[in-house]
């Protein structure tokens, strides 16, 4: 059967780390005390944020994965195709985000490299991660704490019980045109991810745990044996 094409949340395809890619290959603790939780129930996306920002070097959690096309003249947006898994990060660019459903795959970086992992043709692609991570929506929740040098951050409408942070790529070679960030008593709960090629992709977060312990080697990644390395 023919795989769709659909588009990651860390925009990185198996030949392309941050274009679209085949859905069948799907690639892309402290919580917040009860003393903090007042004070950002009123707040703004921006102020919530910051907050989740700076208080925030590592997380762990589920996601659910909708990729959504609009087609023109039609006024319902089509499910092309949905996914979900686990995910791990550690700022900055380390993070392990893991698709279960409905196929296997792995996408992980240590901090210098990413490595994707197919698994149905037990095959590595590597790919030194360098400055990658700037522009892409992967920096929301992995990169570093400088996000204001790459996005262009603004208030967004509430909504589903959300406030929502509108995020635009300053630079114009990117995947996606427009990335928004719900969120929920200063923690992400959804993104939204608008391409080009008029694609949304909807990710939910569920069971969010900020800082996590993690072990010393948590984030490095070993070749399964007998897989293919294919380095770019």
């Amino acid at each position: 059967m023919q795989k769709k094409i659909t588009a990651s949340p860390i925009g990185a395809p198996r030949n392309n780390m941050f274009a679209r890619i085949k859905s069948g290959r799907l690639i892309i603790g402290l919580s917040l005390s009860m003393a903090l939780l007042p004070s950002l129930a009123g707040a703004s996306a921006l102020e919530q944020f910051k907050s989740f920002v700076s208080s925030t070097q590592s997380a762990k959690g589920e996601f659910y994965q909708q990729l959504v096309k609009i087609d023109a003249g039609s006024k319902a947006p089509k499910v092309s195709s949905t996914s979900s898994g686990i995910f791990v990060f550690a700022r900055p660019g380390k993070f392990i985000w893991t698709y279960q459903k409905p196929y296997e795959q792995i996408l992980q970086a240590d901090g210098d490299k990413l490595f994707i992992y197919d698994k149905d043709l037990n095959q590595v692609t590597t790919k030194s991660l360098g400055n990658a991570l700037g522009s892409s929506p992967a920096a929301i929740l992995f990169g570093s704490n400088d996000l204001e040098k790459n996005f262009v951050l603004k208030e967004g409408q509430a909504k589903d019980g959300m406030e929502w942070l509108e995020a635009t790529p300053k630079a114009k070679d990117t995947t996606f045109d427009h990335i928004g960030i719900g969120l929920r008593d200063g923690i992400p709960q959804a993104m939204e991810l608008r391409d080009s090629f008029g694609q949304v992709s909807l990710l939910t977060f569920k069971n969010f745990v900020k800082n996590p312990p993690l072990s010393a080697g948590q984030f490095k990644f070993v070749v399964p044996k007998g897989a293919d390395v294919l380095n770019q």
